[in-house]
């Protein structure tokens, strides 16, 4: 009887370990995703446009680097970083916007949905090349 509850105890002990563990797998690679994202903000040579005013790509990364610790424990995915950190101003509520260096405008959202999904693919691409030798 004594073993019987030894081994449901480290049974228990086992499986909320392994949930933990898989619980915090996918958070990591939402963070590795929206620090990539905000080293590609600030690396970009477009200009952001927040509430009228324009920005460099350093100084947008900062600001989404802000909200994003705002709203970390709501950003499961690197979705709902776009959606709740880079979407809009939570003031005026206006869109934030991407100017290219050809003059092009963009809404932010967009812009970061097409950059994620480019490195979602390049980052499948390397794993598949890995395996493959």
């Amino acid at each position: 009887m004594h073993r019987n509850l030894i081994i449901v105890a480290i049974t228990t002990v086992l499986a909320a370990t392994m949930a933990v563990a898989q619980d915090t797998r996918p958070q990591k690679d939402t963070d590795d995703t929206v620090a990539y994202l905000l080293a590609f903000v600030a690396q970009s040579d477009c200009t952001f446009i927040r509430n009228g005013q324009s920005y460099t790509g350093q100084r947008a990364s900062d600001h989404l680097r802000s909200k994003y610790s705002y709203f970390k424990n709501r950003i499961k995915t690197p979705e709902d970083f776009i959606r709740l950190a880079a979407t809009k101003s939570i003031l005026s509520g206006e869109p934030y916007m991407i100017r290219t260096k050809e003059g092009k405008e963009l809404r932010s959202g967009e812009w970061l949905k097409q950059i994620l999904e480019e490195y979602r693919k390049s980052k499948k691409d390397n794993e598949e090349k890995k395996k493959g030798g």
